[in-house]
């Protein structure tokens, strides 16, 4: 199936990113489909300067060579989200004809003390629907706009994840009305990850399962734009040595997370291919190469170890870090 990888450049590329990166090539690869790389450079504060084109860099030294994306070019471009702000204006525009969209005053806190019932993710409590009331709206205070959730039953969300298996979610009840547009102007990523994977035309998206918790507002959201949704598949964590999930947070913690890194103290793509060809559930001999596991992605089902650690002698703690040692 087609599928992308869409890193964010706020830092290099850690093993975390690259498992993602070569599961949804090899998923693409193992049945021909092309495979696209779409930069997530949405918010521009928290972009490092040079690092989409270190991360690129890695890509192309792991060997994971994109069809479509930066510096290749291809039908559905721009791709870079910080260059796809009026289609996310457009897709906004046509939610709002429809109803499905309303300004929200309402801050973080306001937000905390008046939600009825907790939100698992990362994102806050679930938002009660304060500012579908305009007359609760507070004039003068900058506004984000909301999706208003529909009331109908649309809102039940059902899908199996090709690696976490079945899933069902009622967003309004789970979620409530989520942000579409930040108060400062910015798409959110709920927004902008569901237009630009329906524009694109993205068949599958392989992401780690932290992100798993944002499916069902995304399906709901690209079948309200009358889009298809792609298909899902979310992997299980990457473990750092104190069994922590492996992210660019901890950069600074493990020396040897990045592949920058890695790269640096003479570990081959070929090595790093393995381990990670191995983590997804593959049988890897010595020698085995890119093509090999191309070969072996098309012939035996992909099956990802559960949350896993790289070798222990490929992190180090950063010297000054007492928290590691």
């Amino acid at each position: 199936m087609r599928g992308r990888f869409a890193p964010s450049p706020t830092g290099d590329l850690h093993l975390g990113g690259a498992f993602t990166a070569l599961a949804s090539y090899l998923r693409a690869k193992a049945v021909g489909d092309a495979w696209m790389v779409r930069m997530e450079d949405l918010d521009p504060p928290r972009v490092v300067p040079g690092s989409a084109a270190r991360i690129l860099d890695d890509l192309t030294w792991l060997g994971l060579a994109w069809d479509e994306g930066p510096g290749v070019g291809g039908p559905y471009g721009d791709y870079s989200q910080s260059r796809r702000s009026e289609k996310y204006s457009a897709a906004i525009a046509d939610l709002e004809a429809r109803g499905h969209v309303y300004p929200c005053t309402c801050t973080r806190a306001e937000i905390s003390r008046a939600a009825s019932a907790p939100h698992a993710g990362e994102e806050g409590p679930r938002y009660p629907g304060t500012c579908r009331d305009p007359s609760r709206r507070r004039a003068g205070r900058p506004a984000s706009l909301r999706l208003r959730v529909p009331d109908d039953g649309r809102a039940r969300i059902r899908f199996v994840d090709a690696f976490a298996g079945p899933q069902d979610e009622d967003v309004g009840a789970q979620v409530g009305d989520f942000v579409l547009l930040r108060a400062d102007g910015v798409a959110s990523y709920q927004l902008a990850v569901t237009v630009d994977d329906v524009a694109m035309r993205v068949e599958e998206v392989v992401r780690g399962d932290d992100l798993l918790p944002s499916t069902a507002r995304q399906i709901l959201l690209a079948q309200l734009l009358d889009g298809a949704p792609p298909a899902y598949a979310h992997l299980p964590m990457v473990l750092g040595p104190d069994g922590e999930r492996l992210a660019k947070r901890h950069q600074s913690k493990w020396r040897g997370s990045t592949i920058a890194e890695l790269r640096e103290v003479g570990v081959t793509a070929a090595a790093i291919l393995r381990v990670l060809g191995d983590a997804l559930g593959f049988v890897i001999d010595e020698d085995a190469s890119l093509g090999h596991l191309i070969e072996s992605a098309g012939t035996t089902p992909m099956r990802p170890r559960a949350a896993w650690a790289p070798p222990r002698e490929w992190l180090r703690p950063h010297v000054g870090d007492s928290s590691s040692r």
